[in-house]
């Protein structure tokens, strides 16, 4: 009767292998895609985590082409997300700056190398705009030194001094912004308060302009307010009247 004992032991250890096929762990998801660092002052499109272009980016891009290639704009605004921001508040941006018809060529998170990538690419083709606003830089603050991202912003000024010989830039010093939760100025501030010591002086007096306006965003005992900047970075309202407020008398003189 060894037969018996041999048939249990069989059932078992089939019994045993079924739960183990159950309960195993499930394979471990693949690894984002590995891109190379990208340098601050190379033109570079903007990739996501599975290696591909950014088809936002590239479909914002896209649309700024077009718009440069109607040829009609006088005004250009470049930067990232906060310059991006402007489209939320058209009753602001058109009291300030309708009437010299205006373009907003932002893209929220792009770093210096996207915008220089941009410009070489067609947003400053066929377009002759008299004055170019230019502020970026805050999202080089993570991977970049200050000397990287000023290195950076001043080739898209040089490019820009290419493709724009006849326009005026408005250099803006790259906005304040705060550490969370209390958006106190901290070390990523720090660092952009080195960049904006080197840009300006990119400042020629004539065909490049360099404005911080930084010290025009409310302080309340060193933290930035959410009343001005909700995230300690973004504008709200109040912020983008500041802004608009701030540059206005300059941006006439260049606009003549």
């Amino acid at each position: 009767m060894k037969l018996l004992p041999l048939l249990l032991a069989a059932l078992l250890s089939t019994s045993l292998s079924a739960l183990a096929q159950t309960t195993a762990p499930p394979a471990p998801a693949k690894p984002a895609v590995a891109l190379p660092p990208q340098k601050a002052d190379v033109a570079a499109e903007k990739y996501g985590p599975d290696g591909k272009v950014n088809p936002k980016f590239i479909e914002s891009h896209d649309r700024f082409v077009k718009q440069a290639r109607e040829g009609k704009a006088q005004l250009v605004f470049l930067g990232d997300s906060i310059t991006a921001g402007w489209g939320g508040h058209k009753a602001i941006w058109d009291k300030a700056f309708g009437a010299y018809t205006p373009v907003n060529f932002g893209i929220g998170g792009d770093r210096t190398q996207h915008v220089l990538w941009r410009i070489t690419h067609g947003e400053l083709e066929v377009i002759k705009p008299k004055a170019i606003v230019l502020m970026i830089g805050t999202n080089n603050v993570g991977g970049n030194t200050p000397e990287e991202i000023a290195k950076g912003v001043t080739v898209i000024v040089k490019t820009i001094q290419e493709k724009q010989p006849r326009a005026k830039i408005l250099l803006l010093a790259v906005f304040p912004r705060g550490d969370k939760p209390d958006g106190k100025l901290g070390a990523s501030n720090e660092k952009l308060i080195a960049v904006n010591e080197i840009i300006g002086k990119l400042d020629d007096g004539k065909n490049v302009h360099f404005l911080d306006i930084g010290p025009k965003f409310p302080l309340v005992d060193g933290a930035l307010t959410k009343e001005v900047m909700p995230d300690f970075l973004h504008l709200s309202p109040a912020g983008y009247q500041i802004w608009a407020d701030a540059i206005g008398p300059k941006l006439a003189e260049l606009m003549q």
